[in-house]
């Protein structure tokens, strides 16, 4: 099942690369390789700076390490240690992983439901999870702040899983929906002409074919909520239930004090390599999904 669901990827990627090229998009074509260059001059320039002392990044902030080795490596134990990044970065690493398996799980037999099985709303329902989507955050954050207190899940890690998988939850089902039907519907038929079960077909058939739909679902789930800074600014207040974004901007207020810039870039790479890592060495499984979802 994984392999029809694997060359159905690889001819929709064929599709793509095989469309001829529209001189009209070379203007886009251009803008997004100047918006790539400037990301990525920018990127090295924080990582250049976390391998340098804080006399080099004041004297020359765009020069080369003097000493990346050494300073760098004190830099960064300065970062996890001192300024507590280590236990900041474990937190993200449990809320996150927590909320990505939950988000998916929920997610999933909602997609799939609303994808393949006909049953009166269905539609509605559809737009309703859409309509979460288009509901701007801001507008929300007060009521999940006060209905968070009455369930006494604020400063509480279970909470902020709580919240990371609500928010999430409608544009992974709108994703996984658009997954789910565009795969074939031979292999529900055939199941059920051997008396499988609508849970039996969805765990056992349907499951395993959309892996990589799930998969790619996953990997953007994790990027967002990794990186996520306004909802664990709001629902944590303890040092010790902070995550990594939030507590990346209480090290730069206490720099105020101690000026450890060299550190502050330090901590600047430890939340972004992560994500940025997994997202460029998963990629091509990201766009193998994004393009099962494309076509039938």
């Amino acid at each position: 099942m994984y392999e029809i669901a694997e060359k159905t990827s690889r001819r929709n990627r064929r599709k793509v690369a095989s469309t001829r090229w529209d001189r009209g998009n070379t203007p886009y074509f251009v803008l997004l390789c100047l918006w790539a260059a400037l990301t990525i001059a920018i990127f090295l320039w924080v990582i250049g700076n976390s391998l340098k002392s804080n006399q080099e990044i004041f004297g020359n902030s765009w020069g080369f390490p003097a000493d990346p080795f050494g300073t760098g490596v004190e830099n960064y134990l300065n970062a996890w240690n001192i300024s507590n990044m280590g236990g900041y970065f474990l937190n993200s690493l449990g809320v996150t992983a927590a909320a990505v398996i939950f988000t998916v799980g929920f997610s999933a037999p909602a997609a799939y439901a609303l994808s393949r099985i006909p049953f009166l709303g269905s539609r509605p329902v559809f737009y309703y999870f859409v309509a979460g989507m288009g509901l701007p955050f801001q507008l929300i954050l007060v009521p999940l702040y006060v209905l968070f207190v009455d369930l006494n899940l604020v400063d509480s890690v279970v909470g902020l899983v709580v919240a990371f998988t609500a928010v999430s939850i409608p544009f992974t089902v709108l994703l996984l929906t658009g997954f789910f039907r565009s795969l074939p519907t031979e292999l529900e038929e055939a199941a059920a002409i051997d008396g499988t079960s609508e849970f039996g077909i969805f765990f056992r058939i349907m499951m395993p074919v959309a892996t990589p739909g799930l998969f790619t679902a996953a990997i953007f789930n994790f990027v967002v909520i990794w990186q996520e800074y306004l909802l664990t600014a709001l629902l944590i207040t303890s040092d010790e239930n902070r995550t990594l974004p939030v507590g990346l901007m209480s090290m730069r207020q206490s720099l105020q004090y101690s000026s450890d810039w060299a550190a502050m870039f330090a901590g600047m790479v430890i939340v972004v390599v992560p994500s940025f890592i997994i997202f460029v060495a998963l990629s091509n499984r990201i766009m193998g999904g994004l393009t099962m979802g494309t076509g039938k």
